[in-house]
Formats: C-alpha cells, structure tokens, sequence
C-alpha cells in the first residue's frame, strides 16, 4: 500500500488547507489534490490512481478526469504504479492519450527491503561489520528511542539543517514537516526515531507506516558523530519495529540520496528489490 494513496496523507494535504478528491469504485481508487502550476490549477494523484485491472484503470481515470473538470483543473498528473496495466505500461498510457510529465515529482524508483520471515534472516543478509555495529553500539553509549510527540520533530529538523548545510541541499521546510508530524503521529500513521549518546539527540530518522510498508521518508544526522555510524543501527532499529507492527516491507525510496548510502553500508542488497515506479 503507498502512503500517499491513503487516509492518513489525504489528512495531512487537509491540514496543509490543499483540496483534496477521493474516490473508489470496483477495482480501483484515488486520492488526487489540487496544486497550482503556472499553466493553471492540476488536479495530481501521487503513485495513483490504484487499479486491478486495464478496465478498473480506465474507470480511475475517467472519475479523475471528470473531477479535474468539475473543480476547474487544467490537466489530471497521475503515477499508477500499480494500475493493472500490461507492460509495458507507458504505451498502454499514451494509448489513452496520457504523455509523460517532464519531471518526477516523486522518486521514479523504489528500494523495496522484505521484511518478511525471521527478523534474524533480515540481519543474516547484512554486512557482518554493521550487524554487529548494531548489537553492539550501545557500548559506546547510543541508545535508540521513538517518539509519537509532534514537538520532537524538531530533532529532525536541526539535524536537517545540519545536513543541508553540509551538503549543499534544500530541505523540505520546517513549516511542512511540523504540519505532517502533528497530523500524523498522533494517529500513529508516523514514527520519530532517535539515536541518542549519553542522553542527547544524534541522528534522527522519520518513518510513515500503510497497512503493509513502512516509508523510510526523512532522516539526517549530527556531522560531529559520524565516526559512530549512528546511522545504519537506527535504520536496523526502524526495520526491527516494522516487523512487530507487522509490515512486511520498508520502502527506501531510492532517490534518497542519505538514505540509499546508509542502506548501501548497511550491506542489505541482498533482500532488496528495485521496482521502477513509472
């Protein structure tokens, strides 16, 4: 199940003040906003519409289409990355007189890690260095935490800006960040990880759960303790509580440049699989 096709994202986009569309019907659903783009309003389904089958899509796409009219949209951006289309999907779209978008707006690939099984064949698959890093960090005082509570998202936030500095990269704005946190984590749709040594904040990781994935959606660190690899335990931590929450999947999301590096390092290629989302 992608999260942005759920009720928990259709509440934040809510509590962003963005319009929001939802619609089902045999086989299929969206969840579609309305944005502004310099060619007028868009009505977009982020990784939807949710098809079962070729004729389920094109019912999505017809109530898609109809919705746009009726709230004045110029043009519908979809990403069905599971449509029920044959492959390959992108003649079965321009077939229907859909053309691909100059930019992604979400990461084009997927870094999907099963988590299905014995947790201790998910750290069998790892590189030995960092399984052991990860049974053994907390003798050099690191110890993990999670937090429901929408202020400790601020952890994050430093840490971001830390990064972004570091890197030279435009995070997403505190401003957003602090809405999703407050719609979801109360409702438990969201999970704050923290990498702690000796008691202070370290590193940060910020997850989204659906009924079958948890999202691996932010994360960033504090320069000055890098030496630790404080960040490759929390990502084994993060994953260790999906399995008890009963998800069978984690997705990486591959253009996530950080968070691909510490899965890399972390050695869990061997239980991965990259799914082309387009």
């Amino acid at each position: 199940e992608f999260f942005l096709q759920t009720p928990a994202w259709a509440e934040v986009q809510a509590s962003l003040g963005r319009a929001v569309h939802q619609q089902s019907g045999p086989g299929w659903s969206f969840l579609a906003g309305e944005e502004k783009n310099p060619a007028g309003k868009v009505l977009y389904a982020p990784y939807g519409p949710v098809a079962s089958s070729m004729q389920a899509f094109d019912a999505a796409l017809a109530a898609l289409v109809a919705t746009a009219r009726s709230c004045g949209a110029v043009f519908v951006r979809i990403e069905p990355v599971s449509s029920g289309l044959e492959l390959p999907a992108a003649a079965e779209l321009r077939r229907r007189g859909l053309q691909p978008a100059p930019v992604n707006q979400q990461p084009e690939l997927s870094w999907l890690v099963d988590l299905e099984g014995d947790f201790k064949d998910v750290l069998a698959a790892m590189k030995p260095v960092n399984r052991n890093l990860y049974r053994n960090i907390h003798k050099k005082g690191v110890t993990f935490r999670t937090s429901k509570d929408p202020d400790d998202i601020g952890i994050l936030l430093e840490f971001l800006h830390m990064t972004a500095r570091r890197n030279g990269f435009k995070p997403q704005s505190d401003e957003y960040l602090t809405q999703v946190a407050a719609s979801l984590m109360p409702a438990s749709a969201a999970t704050l990880f923290i990498a702690e040594l000796n008691g202070e904040p370290i590193a940060a990781a910020f997850a989204y759960d659906s009924a079958d994935t948890r999202t691996y959606a932010h994360a960033a660190l504090d320069g000055t303790h890098r030496k630790l690899s404080a960040g490759i335990p929390l990502l084994v931590t993060m994953m260790a509580g999906a399995t008890v929450k009963g998800r069978k999947q984690i997705d990486m999301e591959w253009d996530g440049t950080m968070r691909r590096d510490t899965a890399n390092r972390a050695g869990l290629h061997t239980r991965t699989k990259a799914v082309n989302r387009r």
